[in-house]
């Protein structure tokens, strides 16, 4: 079994869905700067999206769903999905993120699963707390190992792709650890950088 996994924003998706959300209810600036500061691994991940999805309290649930079915794809995402299977790989998206954008872009792209958070609200309306599977800075990396042993998908076998620093957990287990328009603390780590926004770059490395 040969595994591609993807993470989400600023990877397959071209932005953070977070900011975009925030700047639907002019919060940009402030959730922003915390988002930079944790993708280069200055914050504890954890305590960074929590603090960040506090600020979204009171935003309607319709407004937080059409943002994240409006959120543009990395250019070349779809291509990429799209050869990637026909080289045989299972392709999945982990994000720190939101199933509200993952599971919507993920049907679009054709991927083989996505595991994320959840935005909790209630009535309609944002309660300003988070849950789910990819709340921690290791989460990433210990699902990528759970997902190893179901599917049978050995180490040599396995592609990570990813930008930020909560990216890191995940390359332990791949023999292609690829940072894709990634920040300095990933690159470190990487053994394939892409300095180009596009994700077809990465075909030439099957």
């Amino acid at each position: 079994m040969k595994l591609c996994v993807f993470d989400f924003d600023s990877t397959l998706m071209d932005g953070e869905t977070i900011d975009e959300i925030a700047a639907a209810c002019g919060k940009k600036n402030e959730v922003s700067h915390i988002t930079e500061q944790a993708m280069q691994g200055k914050l504890d991940f954890f305590e960074a999206l929590t603090q960040r999805v506090a600020m979204l309290a009171g935003t309607p649930y319709t407004k937080v769903i059409n943002v994240c079915q409006n959120l543009p794809l990395m250019t070349g995402a779809i291509e990429t999905v799209q050869e990637l299977k026909k080289h045989g790989y299972k392709v999945v998206i982990l994000s720190g993120g939101f199933h509200e954008a993952t599971t919507y872009l993920g049907q679009k792209l054709g991927v083989d699963g996505e595991f994320a958070n959840f935005l909790h609200h209630k009535d309609g309306i944002l309660t300003g707390k988070v849950g789910g599977e990819m709340m921690q800075s290791t989460s990433k990396g210990d699902m990528l190992a759970r997902l190893q042993k179901l599917l049978g998908a050995e180490k040599t076998n396995t592609i990570v792709v990813g930008d930020g620093a909560n990216d890191a957990s995940m390359f332990p287990y791949a023999d292609k650890k690829v940072a894709f328009c990634a920040k300095a603390v990933l690159k470190q780590q990487a053994n394939i950088i892409i300095d180009q926004k596009d994700l077809r770059e990465l075909l030439r490395y099957l």
